[in-house]
């Protein structure tokens, strides 16, 4: 029983708190496979909380796009007969990954703002609050200034999760909101089942720039690798094929044997592991 997460990865060197909010997360998730929970409610558990943290680019901490709203996305997987559920574009709530596991049951798996919301509102989701002061502080200064926008540019907060509980069962999950400053409309990678996660051999979630993830579909590259080896060797080789045109980004890999790996091109990429073994979180971790 393992479960990962990550808080983003980039050039900018993650705070401490952020640290501290990925230590909860792995022991909430960690505390549910323990007790003879799925890998998806784990990976489910991770995320909420980092969603609702506030610390993350992601639920109540997400990014304002170019127009001052928040729109967040989100997609959760699980290898047990490939089952997923994603929602793009996802305005008024705060956990868009509860949205992505309701649209997992449903005949139709991804939804747009519309019928995202929709969902949301029929399960009665906790609302999203108005953009805060900060934020909105935030968003002008990228607005102005061009070395601010660079920064926050290179630094892509997504949160995600993968876990694979006692049954040998594996799940990953994925929640953002966005660049910041970005063209209302944009889609990453996040929300894209292959692209930002995928389980089947083993689970990956991704985070980095979504245009150069979505290009490879990085999250099944990873995957379909451990056919062949475990989780390390598959996410480096995906890794570097990705870095050949110049892409930026980082995965947290579990294959079914529990091998993991946490790798990633940029400088920074804060996540963490939870095992039987203990809790271990690091702002940094194998850079390819």
């Amino acid at each position: 029983m393992v479960i990962l997460v990550h808080g983003g990865a980039g050039s900018k060197r993650p705070q401490k708190k952020a640290l501290k909010g990925l230590k909860t997360a792995l022991e909430a998730g960690f505390s549910v496979l323990k007790e003879g929970g799925g890998s998806l409610e784990a990976v489910l558990k991770a995320i909420v909380i980092m969603e609702d943290s506030g610390l993350y680019n992601a639920g109540s901490g997400a990014n304002l796009q170019l127009d001052g709203r928040m729109r967040l996305d989100a997609s959760i997987m699980e290898g047990v007969g490939m089952r997923a559920g994603a929602v793009i574009g996802l305005e008024g709530y705060s956990n868009p990954i509860l949205a992505a596991r309701i649209a997992m049951e449903l005949p139709n798996n991804v939804f747009t703002n519309i019928g995202a919301a929709r969902l949301a509102r029929r399960a009665g989701l906790k609302r999203l609050g108005e953009p805060s002061e900060r934020a909105l502080t935030r968003l002008k200064k990228a607005l102005r200034d061009t070395q601010a926008r660079a920064l926050y540019e290179e630094y892509f907060s997504t949160v995600g999760a993968v876990a694979i509980d006692g049954n040998g069962n594996v799940a990953a999950g994925s929640s953002t909101g966005g660049v910041l400053a970005m063209l209302p409309g944009r889609v990453g990678d996040t929300p894209l089942i292959g692209s930002g996660v995928y389980a089947e051999l083993g689970a990956v979630s991704c985070t980095g720039r979504g245009e150069d993830i979505l290009r490879l579909c990085l999250a099944k590259e990873a995957c379909m690798g451990m056919e062949e080896t475990g989780a390390r060797r598959a996410a480096l080789a995906a890794l570097r094929r990705m870095k050949k045109f110049g892409g930026q980004a980082g995965l947290l890999a579990i294959d079914k044997k529990g091998g993991i790996a946490i790798c990633h091109t940029t400088e920074f990429m804060p996540a963490g592991a939870a095992s039987k073994k203990g809790v271990r979180v690091e702002e940094a971790w194998r850079r390819v």
